[in-house]
């Protein structure tokens, strides 16, 4: 019975690796971007934010659901456009009670500590692009909070080529991008100096290329 079922697993595994693809279909090479418009992937696109909480430990939550676009000219990268929203209210955290707290209205009609229930979408526009290699510099203007603000992100290729037939067949590009805001900046100030004012930004961003 065991030596039926040993088989019978085998064969399965075996089956299942027939059809996996050999390689994963992105690539490092920068050939396989086509350039063009494309929309941003909200499946596969986090914005992760890290801060210190009172000295003893850095603290991260996410936020996710993002939309927006891109335009790129692999031959020209440095014109390179880039405007994304990022829904605040779908700000993930570890603590329940943190989330809750980030998009609580204030007490007795003030001013919410953070967020608020009515938080709308942050928004990232590029204004210039400094492209070497793979690499890029990134300088926008980032709304955040009814607050707008300059911020610079260092972004790294990652990988494009185009999903399998199955999945659609789709060309796509990925990267990641780091930078750093000052939450102050932006009138989010409750409990500094407890917790930090300086927010580390790390961003995997995805996008698809647009139909047409």
């Amino acid at each position: 019975m065991r030596l039926v079922l040993s088989a019978a697993l085998l064969a399965l595994s075996s089956a299942a690796l027939a059809q996996a693809p050999a390689s994963a279909p992105g690539s490092r090479n920068v050939a396989a971007v086509s350039g063009g418009s494309y929309d941003v992937d909200p499946n596969h696109t986090l914005v992760v934010w890290t801060l210190d909480h009172m000295g003893f430990s850095p603290y991260t939550g996410i936020f996710g659901n993002v939309s927006g676009t891109l335009v790129l000219d692999p031959k020209r990268p440095g014109r390179a456009r880039v405007d994304v929203r990022i829904p605040i209210n779908k700000v993930v955290t570890a603590s329940a009670g943190l989330t809750d707290h980030l998009l609580r209205a204030g007490k007795n009609g003030a001013k919410p500590d953070f967020f608020g229930p009515n938080a709308g979408e942050a928004r990232f526009v590029s204004t210039a692009v400094v492209a070497t290699g793979q690499k890029a510099r990134i300088r926008g203007q980032l709304t955040l909070n009814g607050v707008t603000r300059p911020v610079t992100l260092d972004a790294t290729f990652y990988g494009a080529g185009k999903t399998p037939a199955a999945m659609g067949g789709q060309e796509n590009v990925g990267f990641r991008a780091s930078g750093t805001i000052m939450r102050s900046q932006f009138g989010l100030t409750t409990g500094i100096p407890l917790v930090g004012d300086r927010v580390s930004l790390d961003i995997s961003a995805a996008f698809t290329k647009a139909e047409g």
